[in-house]
Formats: C-alpha cells, sequence, structure tokens
C-alpha cells in the first residue's frame, strides 16, 4: 500500500492580470514570519535556526484577506482542477504566501500534508495525518486538494521547482526559468516536490531567529526588509525574493460524492482499529494506542512500518541544518 501517486500537473500562463493589485497585497499583510512548524517545531525563539524563508496565510477557515479573492476565486484554477481530476465541485480552502532570500540548500522534498473527513489538524497531530496518508488505509476518507503555486517573479539563482510526477523513483522535473506570472496546478498531496536554492549565494544561508519579520521598508518603492530583535538583518527590492502564492481547493467528482463523504467521518478510534487489523496482518507487534498520542516512541514505531519515501535526486533540505 501506500500513497497513490499523481498525474504531472499542469502549467498555466500569464496567471494574474493585475501584478500590482499582487504587490497592494503582499504589502497589506506585512509582516511575514519565518517558517518552522512542521519542520524546525519547538525551535528556540533566539537562535538563528530559520532560513530566510517567510511566510503568512492570506485565507485560511476564519480569515480571509482584503483582496485575496484574486487567487481564492481564480476562474482559471477552478477550471483547471476540474479538468485535471475530472471533478464537478471545486471548492476553494486557503491561500498562502511564501518569501523567499539567500537559501543555498533547497527546500524539504516532500508531499503537502494531507486531511481526512473527521481528521485534520484541528484534532489530529500531524505525524498521524502523514502516517495516514502513507499507510494507504484511509483513502476513501482523504480530502482529494488541489494545488496550484504561482510565482510573481524570476529571481537570482533560480529559485525554481523540482517535481517528481513520475513517482520517486525517477528524477525530478523542474520549472526554472521565466516563472514570472506562472503557475504550476496539480496534486500535491501525490507528487513530491522540493523548492531549488534562492539566490543571493554571496553569504550562503542567511539564517533569523524564529522572530523575525519580512516588511516594506516604509518611505522607499519596492524596498523589503528583515528585522530581527529589532537589528536590521537584511534588505532588498520585492522583486529580488522569490515570491510564490499556493492556491489549495477541496475537489469532489460529483455534489453526491461530496455530500456522501461529508457524511462518513473518521473518529479516532475507527483510525486506531484500522492501523491494528493492519498491523495484525502485517505481522508486526506494534499496536496503535490513542492514550499514547504523545509518546514519540508511537510516532516512530508507526512511521517505521509506514515509511515515507525518498524521492531520487532530491537535494539536501536546508532544515536539516536548522
Amino acid at each position: 500500500m501506500g500513497i497513490r501517486y499523481s498525474e504531472p500537473p499542469v502549467l498555466m500562463h500569464d496567471v494574474i492580470g493585475d501584478l500590482d493589485a499582487v504587490v497592494r497585497l503582499l504589502e497589506a499583510q506585512a509582516p511575514y514570519a519565518p517558517l518552522g512548524g512542521w519542520y524546525s517545531p519547538g525551535a528556540d525563539p533566539h537562535a538563528r535556526t530559520r532560513p530566510m524563508w517567510f511566510q503568512n496565510d492570506w485565507v485560511h477557515d476564519t480569515f480571509a484577506a482584503e483582496g485575496s479573492d484574486l487567487f481564492l476565486r481564480h476562474e482559471g484554477y477552478i477550471e483547471a482542477a476540474k479538468a485535471f481530476y475530472g471533478a464537478e465541485v471545486v471548492e476553494p480552502k486557503s491561500v498562502y504566501v511564501n518569501l523567499m532570500a539567500a537559501i543555498a540548500d533547497g527546500g524539504p522534498a516532500h508531499t503537502d500534508n494531507p486531511r481526512f473527513h473527521g481528521r485534520d489538524r484541528t484534532n489530529t497531530p500531524m505525524w498521524l495525518l502523514r502516517a495516514m496518508l502513507w499507510s494507504g488505509l484511509f483513502d476513501r476518507f482523504e480530502i482529494v486538494q488541489a494545488t496550484a503555486i504561482w510565482w510573481m517573479n524570476d529571481v537570482d539563482g533560480g529559485g525554481g521547482l523540482f517535481y517528481w510526477p513520475d513517482g520517486p523513483d525517477h528524477p525530478p522535473r523542474q520549472h526554472v526559468g521565466a516563472m514570472a506570472n506562472t503557475a504550476l496546478i496539480g496534486d500535491n498531496h501525490g507528487m513530491f516536490h522540493q523548492v531549488g536554492p534562492v539566490g543571493p549565494f554571496d553569504a550562503g544561508t542567511r539564517l533569523v531567529t524564529p522572530s523575525a519579520e519580512l516588511a516594506p521598508v516604509a518611505g522607499t518603492t519596492g524596498e523589503w526588509a528583515v528585522t530581527d530583535h529589532g537589528e536590521l538583518e537584511y534588505r532588498a527590492p520585492l522583486d529580488t525574493f522569490r515570491v510564490s502564492v499556493l492556491w489549495k481547493a477541496d475537489v469532489y467528482t460529483t455534489a453526491a460524492q461530496r455530500a456522501q463523504r461529508a457524511g462518513d467521518t473518521l473518529s479516532m478510534q475507527d483510525v486506531a482499529d484500522a492501523f491494528n487489523d493492519d498491523l495484525v496482518h502485517k505481522g508486526s507487534p506494534v499496536r496503535f494506542d490513542p492514550a499514547l498520542l504523545d509518546d514519540p516512541s508511537l510516532k516512530a514505531a508507526l512511521a517505521n512500518v509506514y515509511p515515507e519515501a525518498i524521492p531520487v535526486g532530491a537535494m539536501r533540505s536546508v532544515f536539516a541544518e536548522a
């Protein structure tokens, strides 16, 4: 068993008609904080452990930034997602942005984090959601999610996207060069992908603390700065940062399928029963006990039985050094 690997993504050109509106949205939603979370949990707020990879949500369950419909309700995305999945129902759910500079290594080679009907990050640890995905035991409960990644500009050093549409046992393809105002749309939950190095590289990977912020410099035209505990760490024009915006939508083949799946949800006991039935079938001594969710040994044991693949040709992750 294991995850289902997706078809290759579709490349779209001239995606956003009003690029100035994107810049205004970027400015209005500043400041941006360093990416950490799943890749760098429990970091010391005063230690320089984070690359200059900044992120912010523009749309999530309880918030939608003014102007974010530019991406959230993008008709081209919706129609492309319908065609990609052969689906009638595409429900846009989230939009978030990445701004990156001076990262000499790649990002993590990964598949995106899953959601299931009845189980998501609000009630289930992320490590368990990923084990559920990689086990292949919960496919009928998985919420299929389309993803579009849009790039605002071309940057020094490439900043391309490596992706594995032929599965992790085959070399990756790369979208790099002429990336400005293009988007790849497809299934990033069933396809490994990895951000390539982003310049400038004169000082290697510049590390900041989790408390750093990226924001426009007041009184300038297009200048942005990274400050960390009140000190200026980096300053450059916005168009030298790698800026990407990610859009996600839930996808259903039909409205009837949506209604059926919404009423067929997983409890934690359902998860435990499915894992334990499969573990017995595999002859494994491991057992899933919901009372031990905070025990690192349970996480390690399940990861050993249901390992995530390591894609061929993946670069070293910048977070491996953090």
